[in-house]
């Protein structure tokens, strides 16, 4: 999968892409939680597609702009939306259904836009686009697929950390609770600190994704 420097078209249909992507993202996480039984998004808000009420300043904006400008895989989140666990219906797997509703969104969308841009005769494997509607589908579904595998690693307070915790033991379970009151400050330092290790994971299964995608299109 081949990776480009990037120009400010480019970094403007990033930032569309994220802003479209993430407000998706937790809107789904607030639309589940609220077909379980729990009202939290929907008093604070944040059950909502305007993208200002789930902004993060640093993940939505800062961190995916920065990576997409040095060619790394782009990921990031937003502010999480709030729920209350004991509210949601169906106890941990419950809890594990809302957290996954976000990431899945993402990969629902990295597959139907794929789709679209096959039909429309795009390769979007790689970022070799040769117009601006091909550069469109192609950061989409890069950055969809960013946002699922690095929302999906299990460490709190990230999303894959609600599947584990529904199939972890007790002890494990106390420990990811122990993380999680540290939330965002706790994603920063993995960001900061295993940058590298992170990008190398994430390109290897995005290009895994992209893999079976082209497959099921019949482009593999």
């Amino acid at each position: 999968m081949r990776v480009m420097s990037i120009d400010i078209l480019q970094l403007a249909v990033v930032l569309g892409v994220i802003l479209v992507s993430m407000t998706l993202h937790e809107a789904m996480h607030g639309f589940v939680s609220y077909w379980l039984g729990d009202d939290t998004a929907k008093l604070q808000g944040r059950l909502t597609l305007n993208p200002i009420k789930h902004i993060d300043p640093f993940l939505t904006i800062l961190l995916p702009l920065t990576l997409a400008i040095v060619g790394a895989p782009i990921f990031g989140g937003a502010k999480p939306v709030p729920f209350n666990p004991e509210r949601v219906r169906g106890d941990e797997w419950g809890v594990a259904a809302v957290a996954l509703a976000g990431p899945l969104t993402n990969l629902v969308l990295a597959f139907v836009l794929f789709g679209v841009g096959t039909l429309l005769g795009f390769n979007l494997t790689d970022y070799g686009y040769v117009s601006v509607e091909e550069m469109i589908l192609t950061y989409a579904v890069f950055i969809n697929l960013g946002f699922f595998v690095f929302n999906m690693i299990p460490v709190p307070p990230l999303d894959g950390s609600r599947v584990l915790y529904a199939l972890a033991p007790d002890f494990v379970r106390r420990g990811m609770e122990y993380v999680e009151q540290y939330g965002l400050i706790f994603v920063f330092a993995i960001v900061l600190l295993a940058s590298s290790v992170i990008g190398s994971f994430m390109l290897a299964v995005i290009s895994a994704i992209i893999s079976v995608f082209a497959k099921i299109f019949m482009l593999g």
